[in-house]
């Protein structure tokens, strides 16, 4: 169970939706918005929303450290590597020097952010399991980064796309649509996290009502959810998965699979909890809605 859980927990970093909300999790020294906030020059990036937060920015060149899975933008590919979500070494870590060290909530729990911060170095680990949340995280990256001007613009930009996905799909049917990660066990987005948030966003329903943000589910409990669509995202991160169809066992029995409604979802980068949020949900409604003209 405990290495089930930690190739769940590497898939959940890669995407960037590792959030997790119990107690001692958070290793979030504030929430952005108070006075005083220092200016940090040198960060390290544990996970690749965060990356990618600090790069859309302008921030990218205070970067002296990333994860294994922060792979965009291309520049951040040439930062050094310090271990990845579950497996960052300390010693890798403070030894570039960081005065800001960031990533997203997840099950590291709190501590490398207290040995971290035992050295004097500043952590901002907070939530990104909504839409509400990723811009807050967003902004308090600028507090800390003095980049509150490009904030409010790069904010704007992302609520005016997901403003004007939503006019395109107002009145559309709703898919009942499931949103799956793994296939060996079967892992999908349950209900309260990020990607069925995205869902919604997109014109869909969530085929799974009720549960754990990221449920494994057997195949009886999926034959009983009857999906209409599935969007099949277990290609994400150059993962060796062969796509979800007939050819798969029990796959054949899902009545979305037999009618070939499945729909390849092989860009990790659009499903992640931060800056472009608004393409992943463009890209769902897309697959969603064909016929209709998605921004």
């Amino acid at each position: 169970m405990s290495v089930l859980l930690s190739r769940r927990s590497c898939l959940l970093a890669a995407l960037g939706v590792v959030g997790c909300r119990s107690s001692g999790a958070s290793g979030d020294s504030s929430d952005g918005s108070e006075q005083g906030i220092v200016t940090r020059r040198r960060v390290v990036s544990l996970t690749p929303n965060t990356t990618e937060a600090v790069f859309a920015l302008g921030a990218g060149d205070r970067m002296v450290g990333r994860s294994r899975y922060c792979d965009h933008p291309p520049e951040a590919t040439h930062l050094p590597v310090v271990g990845g979500y579950v497996d960052p070494s300390l010693e890798t870590i403070l030894g570039l020097r960081p005065d800001l060290v960031v990533g997203a909530r997840g099950p590291l729990g709190r501590s490398l952010v207290d040995k971290i911060e035992a050295r004097g170095t500043e952590c901002y680990f907070p939530s990104t399991e909504s839409v509400q949340e990723i811009f807050e995280m967003i902004d308090g990256l600028a507090s800390r980064l003095d980049r509150k001007h490009e904030s409010t613009r790069l904010l704007g930009s992302i609520r005016d796309h997901l403003r004007r996905i939503a006019a395109s799909v107002e009145g559309s049917s709703r898919p009942r649509t499931l949103l799956v990660f793994g296939q060996a066990p079967i892992s999908v987005a349950g209900p309260g996290s990020f990607p069925a948030e995205m869902l919604a966003l997109a014109g869909c329903d969530n085929a799974v009502e009720h549960g754990a943000r990221y449920p494994i589910l057997g195949m009886e409990t999926l034959l009983g959810l009857d999906p209409d669509m599935i969007f099949d995202a277990t290609m994400v991160g150059g993962r060796d998965a062969e796509p979800i169809g007939v050819h798969r066992a029990g796959w054949a029995s899902v009545r979305a699979v037999r009618e070939g409604r499945v729909r390849r979802v092989d860009n990790d980068q659009i499903l992640r909890p931060g800056p472009r949020l608004a393409e992943g949900v463009s890209l769902l409604a897309r697959h969603a809605h064909a016929g209709i003209q998605i921004p």
